[in-house]
């Protein structure tokens, strides 16, 4: 029996501080083409759907969609990326996280969110992918929000 392509590969993941919030960053190399994470969560009915306020939901079927919201759902930390280093691939209406080139320990994990998401939710506060984000735009918006929890203090 062959392995299935869409077989986790059990990878040391960590949860940590990234441009957009928290992120998935790989504790070990991880091969181009393997599956590296599955994306888990309830099934919502239609309803629940259009009544959810969710920004973790995935449509894997017309009568299927999968809420990610909790926090065991590791997945859920991937951020969104112009220039991704993981696809999504729907199989069996499973969501599969997938290495689109080797990833070398300690970089951040991305997908492409679709431009759907992208247009209601990315574009209007602007990408903080690294691809678009330039350091000198990281470090600006680090002291930015470093000043802000001051004023709070």
């Amino acid at each position: 029996m062959t392995k299935s392509k869409y077989r986790p590969g059990g990878f040391d993941l960590a949860v940590k501080k990234a441009r957009a919030g928290r992120g998935l960053f790989a504790r070990e190399d991880i091969p181009k083409g393997v599956c590296v994470i599955e994306y888990v969560g309830r099934t919502l009915s239609k309803e629940e759907e259009y009544t959810s306020r969710s920004r973790y939901l995935f449509e894997v079927a017309k009568t299927k969609t999968i809420d990610g919201w909790d926090k065991r759902n590791t997945a859920r930390y991937i951020n969104h990326s112009c220039k991704p280093n993981c696809v999504v691939e729907i199989h069996k209406k499973r969501v599969f996280v997938l290495s689109k080139r080797k990833i070398e320990a300690g970089e951040e994990l991305g997908y492409d969110y679709g431009k759907s998401y992208f247009d209601s939710f990315i574009e209007p506060i602007g990408c903080r992918c690294l691809k678009c984000m330039s350091e000198k735009a990281w470090a600006k918006l680090q002291v930015k929000q470093l000043k802000k929890k001051t004023k709070k203090a």
